[in-house]
């Protein structure tokens, strides 16, 4: 990844006809959040194991990478209907990025659960 890339959100990078299904998703998938743990260069989020909402997660990735090339993205689908985590993470500017823009989003109790 290059450390060129502007550290913000381009839409236009989202095909117009995509656009309001990716906010659907990504509005989706926060509203289901119930823990946020910090990690070194970035955050991890957990979300309930649905099928559904794991297949949110994957288009959600698919589309944001394009308009936010300068995240990282991992989901980590455990055994046993564990919970879900949706890690966002990417160079140094990146986790206070995430911190200022997503983090006030949530919940404030989901925030502070460690």
């Amino acid at each position: 990844m290059s450390n060129t890339t502007p550290i913000a959100c381009d839409l236009s990078a989202i095909a117009e006809e995509k656009i309001e299904d990716h906010k659907h998703n990504a509005e989706t998938i926060f509203n289901a959040i119930n823990k946020v743990r910090e990690t070194e260069d970035g955050y991890a989020f957990r979300l309930p194991p649905e099928t559904d909402l794991i297949s949110k997660a994957g288009s959600f990735i698919s589309r944001e990478r394009l308009c936010c090339p300068f995240f990282e993205f991992s989901i980590t689908v455990p055994p046993e209907q564990d919970p879900v985590w949706l890690t966002l993470t990417g160079r140094t500017d990146v986790k206070p990025y995430i911190k200022e823009t997503l983090l006030p989003k949530l919940d404030a109790r989901v925030v502070n659960i460690n």
